[in-house]
């Protein structure tokens, strides 16, 4: 029984690093891919701070996530019989926050390839000398890169979500720390290889130090927080900071799957107004049970098809308790997957006609 058991974590081992491995190779050609496109990734991505729309649901988006904000402080600070007991429960699942949610897909996504139609310039660019799947890339990362920003301001907000006590730091230097500080410190140098000019060698070694960089002080600081029984540094909370792990891994992986939907979206028609609101109606299909809450049984296969696909329920129920569910990762990642092969397919069709 025992060697049956150490077999199946062998073999269990073996194939996720085999899975690993994979994933790390596609990542690094992704990253020569991206690379090469720079340019591009450069210009769509300022290009969002030259349009008054995205400021303008910047501005929105903080305006929303403030006043809920400030309604889930209320609750943490309220005596007496109320409360509440998971606080981005309260933030996330509420109706005004996926109301505005909806709309900021649509926006940032409109205008990527509508507006190269529009304008005659997705010609020009078709011909420059990058692949289908290079400029399709190029232009989600900077939109994904402008949803990331989006919510930046909000971590403000975690020493109160979270009631943090003041950092104490002290000297526990172990092998795994120290993994974890040099894989930051490759990290840094790497940054400084991409602004300053050493040509494409000094870029390439610095693409190659990013990776083994994220890789050690990933590792480092997983094994320096697990295994070590003194840490560099410690922060306490007083609130178990895992609803708020989870509530922004969702976010991402969410707004990755809507992006990839917009993005398809815009490849396809020429007008910005026509790519918002068919991306606006094709997001409904992901949202509406958030609003539309009928009287079902909860064990009957059509409510389980409705949860399956309704984003706030999944951070209403699980991510915004701590709960990781890998249906609903796999729901996002395969959606955004699909979207992003088929946008790649949209342009080859292009270059046939």
């Amino acid at each position: 029984m025992l060697v049956a058991v150490q077999a199946n974590e062998i073999l269990t081992l073996s194939a996720l690093g085999v899975l690993l491995l994979i994933g790390l190779l596609v990542g690094l050609y992704l990253l020569v891919g991206l690379f090469k496109a720079r340019s591009l990734l450069r210009r769509e991505f300022s290009a969002y701070f030259l349009s008054p729309i995205a400021y303008v649901v910047l501005v929105l988006f903080l305006v929303v996530t403030g006043h809920l904000f400030y309604l889930t402080l209320e609750q943490l600070t309220a005596s007496g019989p109320k409360g509440v007991e998971f606080p981005m429960q309260l933030m996330l699942g509420d109706e005004r926050f996926w109301l505005v949610f909806l709309f900021i897909p649509p926006l940032l996504t409109m205008r990527l390839f509508a507006e190269e139609r529009s304008t005659g310039t997705l010609e020009m660019l078709m011909t420059a000398p990058l692949r289908d799947w290079q400029v399709v890339a190029s232009k989600y990362v900077a939109c994904l890169g402008f949803y990331v920003l989006l919510w930046l301001p909000t971590l403000a907000y975690l020493p109160v979500l979270l009631d943090l006590q003041r950092p104490i730091m002290q000297p526990a230097w172990t092998p795994l720390s120290l993994c974890m500080v040099g894989g930051m410190a490759a990290v840094f140098v790497a940054f400084l290889l991409a602004l300053l000019p050493f040509g494409s060698a000094g870029r390439i070694v610095g693409l190659v130090l990013l990776l083994a960089g994220v890789v050690g002080s990933g590792i480092g600081a997983w094994g320096h927080y697990h295994v070590d029984t003194e840490h560099v540094l410690e922060i306490q909370a007083g609130i178990d900071p895992m609803p708020v792990l989870t509530s922004y891994l969702g976010l991402f992986l969410a707004g990755a799957m809507f992006l990839a939907l917009g993005l398809l979206v815009s490849s396809l028609v020429r007008s910005q107004m026509v790519a918002a609101l068919v991306s606006l109606v094709l997001s409904l299909v992901f949202i509406v049970a958030g609003f539309w809450r009928p009287d079902m049984d909860t064990s009957s296969p059509a409510y389980q098809v409705l949860y399956f696909f309704s984003v706030p329920l999944h951070f209403s129920r699980d991510f915004s308790r701590g709960l990781v569910d890998t249906r609903h990762l796999v729901l996002y990642g395969s959606v955004a997957v699909f979207c992003l092969f088929m946008t790649v397919r949209s342009l080859e069709s292009r270059r046939w006609r």
